[in-house]
């Protein structure tokens, strides 16, 4: 029984995760993501290529994938709309999972997608809070002083488990944090390779006007 629960919240976070805002809200303004900026769908880019609002709102509904997909076990369980042996931290592990995978990997982009980061922080908000505001105090420091979406973002996914092990998180929580670092490593492993070129390019916001010169050049990944 406990398996099915699991793979309900696996099945639910990776619909849900599948679904690309950045590909909607582009589209919305007339600009197909995939082709623009960098063509990653994700809040990043669509910030540099269409401006704040799009992007800070594909940040949100990104975020809210992840703290659904991994919050809705918890919140089931409060209402008593689970049984009482339900394994709801691990249900709300796996829906996690699942929403960072569907973002990842979407079923309606022929899996492909975006980086994950923002609903990495939305499912961690609902797990752990703490862990992840301590995340995102380091993101902040790393951003502003380097101008790197993507090295912000893996200092982030790197002090996780630290910040975790600190604060006395059981070792289900410990080890998602390291996982959680792996991928967030692996998916911006192109990245990486740019920074050590110094070929990575820093955060400039950018508007419809760009143009697609600039928009060709502009390959940083987003989250």
């Amino acid at each position: 029984m406990s398996s099915v629960w699991i793979l309900t919240a696996v099945g639910f976070g990776y619909l849900l995760g599948s679904i690309s805002f950045a590909v909607l809200v582009a589209r919305q303004h007339g600009v197909d993501i995939l082709k623009a900026g960098s063509g990653n769908p994700g809040a990043t880019n669509v910030k540099r290529v269409i401006g704040k609002g799009p992007g800070n709102l594909v940040f949100v509904l990104d975020f809210l994938k992840g703290l659904i997909g991994a919050g809705w076990p918890d919140l089931a369980a409060q209402f008593h709309l689970l049984p009482i042996n339900a394994p709801v931290l691990w249900m709300g592990i796996a829906g996690l999972a699942g929403a960072i995978l569907g973002h990842s990997f979407s079923m309606f982009l022929g899996f492909k997608g975006g980086k994950g980061v923002a609903t990495t922080i939305g499912g961690l908000m609902a797990l752990m809070p703490l862990v992840i505001l301590g995340g995102l105090l380091v993101w902040a420091v790393v951003f502003y002083s380097t101008r790197y979406v993507s090295l912000a973002s893996i200092a982030m996914g790197l002090v996780l488990m630290p910040i975790a092990a600190l604060l006395g998180q059981p070792r289900e929580k410990i080890g998602l944090c390291i996982a959680l670092a792996i991928l967030i490593i692996v998916r911006h492993r192109a990245n990486l390779q740019r920074l050590m070129n110094g070929t990575e390019n820093k955060f400039e916001k950018k508007g419809p006007e760009a143009t697609e010169a600039t928009k060709a050049t502009d390959v940083s990944e987003n989250p």
